[in-house]
């Protein structure tokens, strides 16, 4: 009989020593993953926390640039237009002098007809940057192919261009943000960049599309200018947010720069 109360003593023992190394177990996996999941948390709200400013970033990078863009028009208004119209109102009033003669009369309206003609093309080009019309008209691919021939014609650059996608799934919105980011990446190059040559490929690969814009100006270096960025690559930035794409620069000082696009 002890014999028999000490081997249960001992199974009794055993199966205690068990179920205490199991909720032992337990309450360590319950600490290990309420840690683990604290720290996935404190992650997740880091991640957003830096996405929200990104956002913020872009967002008042958008209305920066939006205001500049206000104040250049109304400086080209105040400067190409306004001042011409008030020029032609004076040389119109000056009609009404009396006692004017034939080469006078002829004088004065030869240069209201010049300073009205200039005011009016001048207003064309105000109203060509707001919005081209050959891509409200004929779309983005005749847009960029008008903004490609604008480069050439420079005679500063020689831009090429191959497109082997269609842009009619996209909505005008989409093209414009589309249409500005190369016209800005173009200016970025031959400004900034010296290129002389730059050539856009717009393709499929795989289930992307992707654009790619390369020069073969001074380049620059990225990780020094990913940690500060200027107006236009922020400008860029913003609008690729905008198409739900990805950007990516590949470049250095003396070898070039490589832009690609996914959209």
């Amino acid at each position: 009989m002890k014999t028999l109360s000490l081997e249960n003593n001992e199974v009794i023992k055993a199966v205690f020593f068990i179920l205490l190394a199991f909720i032992s177990m337990f309450l360590v996996l319950m600490v290990f993953f309420y840690y683990s999941r604290k720290k996935i948390v404190k992650q997740t709200l880091v991640k957003k926390d830096l996405e929200i400013k990104h956002q913020k970033k872009l967002l008042q990078t958008v209305l920066f640039t939006q205001e500049e863009e206000r104040k250049r028009i109304a400086q080209d208004l105040h400067d190409d237009i306004s001042s011409k119209l008030n020029v032609v109102s004076l040389n119109s009033h000056l009609l009404t002098t009396p006692n004017l003669s034939e080469e006078e009369f002829a004088e004065i309206t030869d240069n209201i007809i010049k300073l009205t003609t200039n005011a009016l093309e001048n207003s064309r080009r105000i109203a060509h940057d707001l919005l081209p019309p050959v891509l409200e008209k004929f779309g983005l691919n005749s847009g960029i192919e008008e903004l490609v021939t604008e480069f050439n014609t420079t005679k500063v650059v020689q831009v090429t261009y191959q497109n082997a996608i269609s842009f009619k799934e996209y909505d005008f919105n989409f093209q414009l943000h589309f249409f500005r980011i190369l016209q800005e990446l173009l200016n970025n190059a031959v400004r900034h960049g010296k290129a002389a040559n730059i050539s856009i490929d717009i393709n499929k690969i795989e289930s992307n599309n992707v654009c790619i814009v390369i020069d073969d100006g001074i380049g620059f270096d990225v990780e020094k200018s990913a940690v500060k960025k200027g107006l236009g690559m922020q400008n860029i930035e913003s609008r690729v947010d905008f198409l739900n794409g990805t950007i990516e620069y590949k470049s250095a000082n003396g070898n070039g720069t490589t832009v690609t696009i996914n959209f």
